[in-house]
C-alpha cells in the first residue's frame, strides 16, 4: 500500500500506547503504529528503538529524553537515518544498504521512551 504525509498528519494525538516486543520499556503511538503497518517499517522502529542500547544514548541522560529522528531516501533503494538532539546536533548516523520505504523522506521523535510521529506531540 502507499502511504503519504497527508495520510500521517491525521494523527495528533494517540489514543493507545503499543509496547515494543522486545524492548519492553518502550512505547510508540497510534501514528507510529500505522506508519510500520502501512508502510512495512518495523524495521525502523526496531532501529531507533534497538540504537537506544548503544552508545551514546545509552550513557547520556539529555538524549534519552529526546530526539528527532529522519529517515531520507537515497538513490538505489538506499537510505540514511540520522538521530540529532532537537538543535539539529547530529548524534547518530546510519546507512541503510537497501529498503522500499515509500516516503522520500520522514521524521519521528523519540521522547521519554515514547516513539511518535511529530503531529501528535
Amino acid at each position: 500500500m502507499t502511504i503519504t504525509h497527508q495520510d500521517l498528519r491525521q494523527f495528533t494525538g494517540t489514543e493507545t500506547y503499543y509496547r515494543h516486543s522486545l524492548a519492553r520499556n518502550y512505547l510508540y503511538t497510534d501514528g507510529v503504529q500505522y506508519l510500520a503497518e502501512k508502510a512495512g517499517a518495523y524495521w525502523l522502529v526496531d532501529a531507533i528503538i534497538f540504537t537506544q542500547m548503544e552508545k551514546p544514548f545509552s550513557h547520556s541522560p539529555k538524549l534519552a529524553e529526546f530526539q528527532c529522528w529522519t529517515l531520507k531516501a537515497l538513490e538505489g533503494n538506499r537510505a540514511t537515518l540520522t538521530c540529532d538532539d532537537g538543535n539539529n546536533n547530529i548524534v547518530f548516523i546510519k546507512q541503510i544498504p537497501f529498503t522500499d520505504f515509500p516516503l522520500k523522506e520522514i521524521n519521528l521523535w523519540l521522547e521519554n521512551k515514547v516513539l511518535l510521529l511529530p503531529s501528535e506531540h
